[in-house]
């Protein structure tokens, strides 16, 4: 091998000669292959925040965990930087929108290779530059017009709460102070199954006597899966509005329904100026379980799944179980991958708004794959506690033949259940 091999020959040469006291053994001709272009990772490392990519020395660990290579897809943290260090641009590739952001490789990484913030960035440069799935385009529109990804009309905001059969106090309407005021989000809003657990939390805080308010129609899309599928302008309108419309009312708590939400509001938030005390629904009710007067005992297998980011993004995996344990007859059963090292929904990342995209590069959806392994696990329910799990683990199992072997439910509709406030199809 030439003195002046270039970096390139000299890599391949590791992969096809074995190197002895300093010479290489000759039993293999090293393979000389062109420069790679490094031009494209230059450029995508060039962007703020984007700079990790550049860490990877592929050492795999993040294809172990990738739940989007999990469910076929051919990919990983570590392909990715291969295809761009080979020169395909990442600003163009399906590559750009499959990652769900969900940190599992972030947890494994020894370089620190910090997906969370490079997919942002990148896809904030495709979206500007038009080469954004149409499915996302349209959440986008839909936020932008209505205040909400599913295009819903911001008057019906709060229409939920006529069936509440509980008082349900708007803060426009109710002219006082109050303890805690509950950022509802858009799919406990407005999507049929995300009513039916926003009604089932309502009486659950009337029983436990909280003095609460939403914002009703005045409240917005959080927009942090926004901001994670790369629209960062459209993020910070959102939170702009939100923060006036919190700021107008005295409160001492903010209670949140999504972990999406609880993600913007605990650090990005505070970066407009907008903070406050605030906890995700399970962490708001779990230091309550003394108070709660459980009269209709759960004899079920349950198992939970636990969103990427309340856990792996936010730390909080003990409030959910606390609660499922407390419910009387529940045998609360474990999943091989829970905690940290839990699987993904698929929802995370703009993920909620691309199924046809995503389902067409995969084998497997990712909320299919969990199904089978809540199955598996011999759960009669999987419980969920994100507003974007209910309706996509209800549509795996009716695809993967499930059906009739294992219900979806909110932890807040178990424990309305079981404190005899709803009658849950259990």
């Amino acid at each position: 091998m030439s003195e002046k091999a270039t970096p390139i020959e000299l890599e391949v040469a590791v992969v096809n000669g074995v190197e002895l006291n300093g010479h290489w053994n000759r039993i293999f001709e090293p393979r000389v292959i062109s420069e790679y272009d490094l031009s494209v990772l230059e450029e995508v490392t060039a962007i703020p925040g984007a700079e990790s990519l550049a860490f990877c020395y592929q050492c795999g660990k993040c294809t172990s965990v990738c739940p989007v290579e999990d469910a076929g897809g051919d990919y990983s943290p570590r392909k990715v930087f291969r295809r761009t260090q080979l020169g395909a641009s990442l600003f163009e590739s399906a590559d750009l929108w499959l990652c769900t952001t969900c940190s599992d490789c972030l947890r494994v990484c020894p370089k620190e290779v910090n997906m969370v913030n490079i997919m942002p960035a990148v896809r904030e440069q495709a979206v500007m530059d038009g080469h954004a799935p149409a499915e996302l385009l349209s959440a986008f529109e839909n936020t932008t017009r209505y205040g909400n990804p599913l295009g819903e009309p911001a008057r019906k905001r709060a229409e939920w709460t006529k069936n509440a059969g509980v008082p349900v106090p708007i803060m426009s309407q109710h002219k006082a102070p109050v303890d805690v005021l509950w950022f509802v989000e858009c799919y406990p809003a407005y999507h049929p199954r995300g009513k039916e657990a926003s009604v089932a939390l309502a009486r659950i805080l009337n029983r436990l006597g909280v003095n609460f308010g939403i914002l009703g129609n005045e409240e917005k899309c959080s927009g942090d899966s926004q901001r994670m599928a790369g629209e960062a302008g459209l993020f910070e309108m959102l939170a702009e509005d939100n923060i006036k419309s919190l700021s107008k009312y005295q409160f001492n708590t903010l209670m949140v329904t999504d972990p999406h939400a609880f993600n913007a509001f605990l650090h990005e938030y505070p970066k407009y100026g907008g903070e406050w005390p605030t906890y995700h629904y399970t962490q708001f009710l779990a230091p309550k379980i003394g108070q709660m007067d459980f009269a209709v005992p759960i004899d079920r297998r349950v198992t939970f799944h636990d969103p990427c980011y309340l856990g792996r993004h936010n730390g909080e995996y003990e409030a959910p179980r606390e609660l499922l344990h407390a419910i009387p007859g529940l045998d609360l059963i474990e999943m091989g991958r829970c905690r940290e090292n839990s699987y993904c929904c698929g929802g995370g990342g703009g993920g909620m708004w691309m199924d046809s995209f995503t389902s067409e590069r995969l084998t497997m959806r990712l909320s299919e794959r969990r199904v089978k392994e809540a199955v598996e696990s011999g759960a009669d329910i999987l419980a969920v506690t994100c507003p974007y799990e209910v309706s996509r683990f209800e549509d795996a199992v009716k695809n993967t033949g499930n059906g009739g072997k294992l219900k979806v439910l909110d932890i807040a509709e178990l424990l309305a259940h079981a404190m005899g406030l709803v009658t849950a199809n259990i």
